[in-house]
């Protein structure tokens, strides 16, 4: 019901719908520190007000919630539905080639650039959704509330405002993952852990290791600095603590060609204050897909414990952490959690931050736990094997797993809508992924992703496919239309 219309309109706003995700998409919102009235910094400032401004233009009853979160209503009845979007964006990261990132550009059907997939464009194809069931009048018998907010990548605080004074709707999906539906998110196991240590004189020793943006991003890139080595003297046939043996290519790059043929990752050097810095570089991922990723970092830990270098307290822990987390493994296999489970799948683990100097190292994980985990077998056993090897790790309890059942009138309705716009088969799926939606009774994750399609998010040349947005947004209307009148 509804569907000629509904389809009519959203590809009759395909300019003005692309237009509105590209003036989101232009605004840097990753989070900055807190300034007076502006929560999670200026730029997560800049694209609330922008969205809400939007919103408001299109005729809604808009709520700014402390700059916090922003919320447009689509009728003044009772609520049935809220539509969860963020407008915050991971950190640009480095290796775009086709546009620069907070610049979007349209491109063989495609829109590049920060936020385009996650989650800028799905929050617009929502907002188009609702815009359709307003000026169609759809006679709607109930509300739907669109949500945005501004820091569901660094921890989600802001709904957490959010709902401190609202109540959650009857159902909720967050356009923030893929199609069809995710009814099960994957716990998480917070990774961040420490370890000091006395310092040493002795070389060639490591400097300094920097790696990581964000926890939850699999790192492509990860640099050191190590004192003692050098370039034009040592060689490949360097005996017992690095002396020189006058035979065989340069240790470094001797070395580096062997991590590169076991990891995938590349490696290389130059002068630098302190040393010779060596750059690792892999490809980055989202952390609830670490195979998709070449993680830079578990690389540069192998390349660095492969090299003859003098043993100290500092080296030790390096070691260890090379041994917990070794290069490849993205089940926790070496830290005894590896297991999975037939609706959730397998848990996950990427080491994805780290920096050290002398007397000190900080790091941290991300772990996605299936629905069999729990604190005793997973969090407990990471703890106690972390600590076995000197490390301390800084987390007291995990989040559970999130499971809504796929046999409920909300979950059939959001997957008979997908399967008449798509002529696909709508299933339920799981998600290593986090949403808005995770404490929620009630929620799902829905669109905007197509089946086969990876937007790159979190990575380099992040984009959406214009035509799945304008699809999204038919889809979700449509659930409006079929849950609402």
């Amino acid at each position: 019901m509804y569907r000629k219309e509904i389809e009519g309109f959203i590809d009759s706003h395909r300019q003005e719908m692309i237009e509105d995700i590209c003036k989101l998409c232009r605004i840097n919102s990753e989070k900055m520190p807190y300034t007076e009235g502006k929560p999670y910094g200026e730029g997560a400032f800049d694209a609330l007000h922008a969205a809400l401004a939007m919103m408001e233009e299109y005729g809604f009853s808009i709520t700014n919630y402390d700059n916090y979160v922003g919320t447009a209503d689509l009728n003044d009845k009772e609520r049935q539905l809220d539509i969860l979007a963020h407008l915050d964006v991971v950190p640009a990261g480095e290796g775009w080639t086709v546009t620069e990132p907070f610049e979007p550009v349209e491109k063989d059907g495609k829109l590049y650039g920060r936020g385009t997939a996650d989650d800028k464009g799905p929050a617009v194809a929502a907002l188009y959704a609702m815009r359709a069931i307003k000026e169609l009048n759809i006679p709607v018998k109930k509300n739907v509330r669109l949500i945005l907010g501004t820091d569901e990548e660094c921890g989600s605080s802001d709904i957490e405002v959010y709902y401190k004074r609202e109540q959650e709707a009857p159902m909720t999906f967050s356009p923030d993952a893929a199609f069809p539906v995710i009814n099960i998110e994957k716990g998480r196991i917070p990774g961040g852990f420490t370890a000091s240590f006395a310092a040493s004189e002795a070389l060639p020793k490591i400097v300094s290791i920097d790696a990581g943006i964000k926890v939850n991003v699999v790192p492509g890139k990860a640099k050191a600095v190590v004192a003692g080595l050098d370039m034009d003297v040592l060689t490949a046939g360097a005996g017992e603590g690095g002396e020189k043996t006058g035979e065989g290519p340069d240790v470094l790059t001797a070395a580096a060609d062997e991590a590169e043929k076991k990891t995938g990752v590349s490696f290389t050097f130059g002068e630098t204050k302190g040393g010779m810095q060596i750059t690792a570089e892999g490809k980055g991922a989202h952390a609830s897909t670490p195979d998709e990723g070449v993680n830079a970092l578990t690389g540069l830990l192998l390349y660095l414990t492969s090299l003859p270098l003098a043993d100290s307290p500092q080296l030790t822990a390096i070691r260890s952490l090379a041994t917990l987390f070794p290069h490849g493994d993205t089940r926790g296999k070496a830290v005894g959690i590896a297991m999975e489970d037939e609706l959730s799948g397998p848990l996950t683990l990427a080491l994805d931050m780290l920096t050290a100097d002398d007397t000190h190292l900080e790091g941290a994980f991300d772990c996605r736990a299936c629905l069999c985990a729990t604190e005793e077998n997973s969090l407990d056993v990471i703890r106690a094997r972390m600590a076995e090897e000197g490390l301390t790790l800084n987390a007291d309890q995990m989040t559970p797993p999130h499971h809504v059942d796929g046999n409920s009138h909300f979950v059939k309705t959001l997957l008979k809508a997908y399967e008449e716009y798509t002529g696909l088969k709508g299933s339920c799926q799981s998600t290593g992924g986090g949403t808005y939606v995770h404490h929620l009774k009630n929620g799902v994750a829905f669109g905007a992703s197509m089946p086969g399609t990876d937007n790159k998010m979190h990575g380099a040349d992040e984009f959406a496919v214009i035509d799945e947005l304008l699809t999204s947004a038919k889809i979700f209307a449509q659930v409006i239309a079929d849950l609402c009148c």
